[in-house]
């Protein structure tokens, strides 16, 4: 995992998440296929925040004929560590408990609980 990735603006994640979930690599079209099943955005502002995802270093450009193609050079795996690192770190001072009281405290269900914990419990965390 990369140690230094930053916590992206909600636009620029939600862009991500689009194209995480495309066929790699992705055009424009297909991420906006993805993207406006949740979020409505204008192709102008998709084609800026992917510009500046590429900017980032977290999507890379490639030219197929006139067409762009993207392609994550961030996994979302990858990037979930990181900001549940950083949480984990500042948010809740790397302390176990505080962070397992916020989980608790974030909306999970007894369902949810359980589940990560059979999880925990085999290992498979």
């Amino acid at each position: 995992m990369k140690d230094t990735i930053r916590r992206l603006p909600d636009a620029e994640q939600e862009v991500m998440q689009a194209l995480w979930a495309c066929e790699i690599p992705a055009s424009r079209q297909d991420i906006e296929k993805v993207l406006f099943k949740t979020h409505t955005m204008a192709t102008t502002t998709l084609l800026t925040l992917l510009a500046r995802l590429c900017e980032k270093g977290f999507v890379k450009n490639e030219k197929d004929g006139r067409k762009s193609m993207y392609t994550p050079l961030v996994s979302q795996q990858e990037y979930l560590a990181a900001r549940s690192k950083n949480f984990f770190q500042n948010l809740c001072g790397g302390s176990l408990s505080v962070f397992a009281n916020a989980l608790c405290d974030s909306g999970l269900s007894r369902e949810d609980i359980a589940q990560l914990r059979e999880l925990l419990e085999r290992d498979e965390l």
